[in-house]
């Protein structure tokens, strides 16, 4: 067949397979049940596990669908001061890692923290005087990942509210609906398809945490994961677990395109046609500016300025060789996997339009699923089968040659590239597909009529015009990888730390204040992607 001798197809091909082998290792793994692990999980902490996990995803999901739904209204609909500043400061959050904000108001709450110190000089408590919401709970939790997962709402909803044209109102005002009618019967239906991807994504990320949950003793998933594999050293009933995690989150998937099966929403008129905000002055307008400053402020200005204020007191004893040695291995580390990550993404995007058929779709469409898939559950996939192939070379290297080969695979950064290939493909993919659709058709064919091969008009034609979002999607996958922490953990080599890694470390050993500076690099690397997110909406608005 002519499509054997493609060197497109099998460009595609045979590395989406080597992407696809971690999942299939996961679910692979069910056919080997482990059933006295699982009846000691039954009888002890498996149905805590199910309970926590949902509470948390959903319990999250209806916290940034709260936040992320209310400001992206308000900034949408009504001109107040500041509005154009928030307009694009409520997406700050998102340069937080969820764990990093967990460190941070525990280190705020805690006991010992400076908010009950003052309170108990304040008032003249003691141990035992008053009652203090527990923040290392699972409402901490959800109120941690609430705060920093918002922003996937707020962007998707308020572009979802300002695309509605202005006749909607107008017809609105004529059957005498109210402001409020108008926004729960015509404008929240029609952002509903934006508010729900918006809020699956939080729950995904929900689903993924790995960092929070531990650090505040809430047993998930996640967490139990890791107990089975490194507290039973029992690395396929750990797998099996991680496969029932990934059927929640494929679940979740799908029932979010179940709820919309039968609803078509469709919207009329150009960008002039939209609905001018309704002015707000005075006492009104502070309100508003006051709601929508909250989330702000807890989410991005209260831990941001108290990380500030532990990095300036210990910057002489934490900046040393040793952090910097963490710097480099973080960013040399992450602009690896950037790298890979866009020339697959260049790769396959390519490919696709240049055949649009099913050889290359499906697994390109297979591979880019890896972001669904939490980075605990990617992590096992790589290690299972890359340990595998390390004992039976190791085994033929002894037999034939005499040689121990040890470690080739798993236990090095092959193995942590490869998972970070498989997590964030589709962060990459996205921004190149966008990039490339842009391209017309007739540059292509201009090109090839001058003699231009695929690969030269790639080279020479499109490239040149995907500089944009090839350096946007090389930054997003940087700063994504800076701040994954589940794989990294289970998947670096030994001696081996990264930013991430020695944040986590130091705050698990409750060394809160020398974890700022690490945490403080992450979140300031973390703001660029937002800046770009910001500059992007700006433009469409």
């Amino acid at each position: 067949m002519k499509w054997r001798l493609d060197p497109w197809r099998w460009l595609v091909l045979l590395p989406a397979s080597v992407l696809a082998v971690p999942v299939l290792v996961i679910l692979l793994s069910l056919l080997q049940p482990q059933w006295d692990v699982w009846a000691h999980l039954r009888q002890t902490v498996l149905w805590l596990y199910i309970s926590n996990s949902l509470l948390l995803a959903f319990g999250v999901g209806f916290g940034a669908l709260m936040l992320g739904t209310g400001s992206a209204w308000l900034v949408s609909q009504y001109e107040f001061p500041c509005r154009r500043l928030l307009e694009w400061m409520l997406l700050l959050p998102l340069a937080i890692p969820a764990y990093i904000i967990a460190y941070t108001y525990t280190g705020l709450l805690d006991f010992a923290g400076p908010v009950q110190t003052h309170l108990r000089d304040w008032f003249g408590w003691r141990y035992g005087d008053y009652w203090f919401p527990e923040i290392r709970s699972l409402a901490g939790a959800i109120l941690m990942l609430s705060l920093v997962l918002y922003p996937y709402v707020y962007m998707l909803a308020r572009n979802g509210f300002r695309e509605q044209a202005a006749s909607l109102q107008e017809a609105s005002r004529t059957l005498g609906l109210t402001t409020r009618q108008h926004f729960w019967q015509v404008a929240l239906p029609l952002a509903r398809p934006a508010i729900l991807t918006g809020t699956a994504l939080a729950m995904m990320e929900a689903f993924a945490d790995y960092g929070t949950v531990q650090y505040f003793g809430v047993d998930t998933f996640t967490t139990g994961i890791f107990r089975t594999w490194f507290g039973l050293n029992n690395s396929l009933a750990a797998a099996q677990l991680a496969a029932m995690l990934t059927s929640f989150v494929l679940f979740l998937l799908v029932l979010e395109q179940w709820s919309r099966r039968k609803i078509r929403y469709y919207h009329q008129g150009q960008k002039d046609s939209r609905a001018p905000r309704k002015e707000l002055r005075g006492g009104r307008g502070l309100m508003v500016l006051a709601l929508c400053l909250l989330p702000l402020l807890f989410g991005f200005v209260v831990p941001a300025a108290q990380l500030s204020w532990w990095a300036w007191a210990t910057w002489q004893q934490t900046l040393d060789e040793r952090f910097m040695q963490l710097v480099w291995n973080s960013f040399s580390l992450a602009a690896l996997a950037a790298l890979l990550a866009v020339l697959l993404a260049v790769i396959f995007a390519y490919a696709r339009r240049l055949r649009r058929d099913w050889l290359v779709l499906v697994p390109v469409r297979l591979a880019a699923l890896g972001y669904a898939i939490p980075g605990t559950v990617i992590a096992i996939g790589v290690m299972l089968p890359l340990a595998f192939l390390d004992r039976h070379i190791d085994l033929l290297a002894e037999q034939w040659f005499g040689v121990r080969t040890g470690l080739l695979f798993s236990g090095t950064l092959f193995a942590l590239l490869l998972a970070y290939s498989v997590r964030f493909l589709a962060v990459s993919l996205h921004s190149v597909e966008a990039g490339l659709q842009r391209i017309r058709p007739n540059m292509d064919q201009a090109a090839r009529s001058l003699g231009c091969s695929p690969r030269q008009v790639l080279w020479r034609v499109h490239v040149p015009l995907l500089r944009g979002s090839v350096l946007t999607a090389l930054l997003l996958v940087f700063v994504d990888v800076l701040k994954e922490l589940p794989a990294t953990l289970i998947l670096r080599p030994f001696n081996f730390n990264t930013l991430a890694v020695r944040t986590f470390e130091l705050a698990s050993d409750e060394r809160l204040a020398d974890a700022s500076l690490s945490a403080l690099a992450i979140v300031l690397v973390g703001l660029l992607p937002v800046i770009i997110l910001a500059r992007s909406m700006e433009r469409v608005h």
